[in-house]
């Protein structure tokens, strides 16, 4: 069986690049426009959007892993950025996304961390489909400033072999 939705974005000129954006049913409105000098930079960028959707999703993904052995890491705090670079067609992209989760609890706080982190990735939607085409690097802290995962490495015992 497939699971499937649609998930409506509405946008509608308000003048040159800036659009105003209704999301689907949520009654949620922005404005969204391009950084000067093409637009004037009065809302959210097409590049910010998508960095915001990955960081969301990946943020709402530990939560549900850890949610999933009655752990609550909260408040977590989230760092995004997207490198936009040129191409080898000289075309602007975004070259790769960097999120930093710092979760608002110690590790030690935190039972079955190691087995959260190994797989909340895997949860993400939006971090998932986009990673296709752009590398997403993904590092998480505790609220120590401990480096619990970074990239692909697990550094938290015993998924620190994964």
């Amino acid at each position: 069986m497939q699971d499937s939705h649609a998930n409506e974005v509405v946008l509608e000129q308000i003048e040159k690049f800036q659009f105003r954006a209704r999301f689907g049913g949520s009654g949620a409105e922005w404005v969204v426009d391009e950084p000067e000098p093409i637009g004037k930079n009065g809302g959210p960028s097409p590049e910010q959007l998508v960095t915001a959707g990955v960081a969301n999703c990946l943020s709402d993904s530990l939560m549900f892993a850890l949610s999933k052995f009655r752990q609550d890491p909260s408040p977590i705090r989230t760092v995004a950025s997207a490198r936009v670079g040129r191409n080898d067609a000289n075309r602007l992209r975004i070259l790769a996304i960097d999120v930093e989760i710092r979760l608002g609890k110690p590790a030690s706080a935190l039972a079955h961390l190691d087995r959260a982190l190994s797989q909340f990735e895997n949860f993400c939607t939006v971090a998932s489909s986009i990673s296709v085409a752009i590398p997403v690097n993904v590092t998480v802290y505790d609220s120590e400033g401990v480096r619990l995962k970074d990239g692909d490495t697990c550094l938290v015992a015993p998924c620190a072999d994964n």
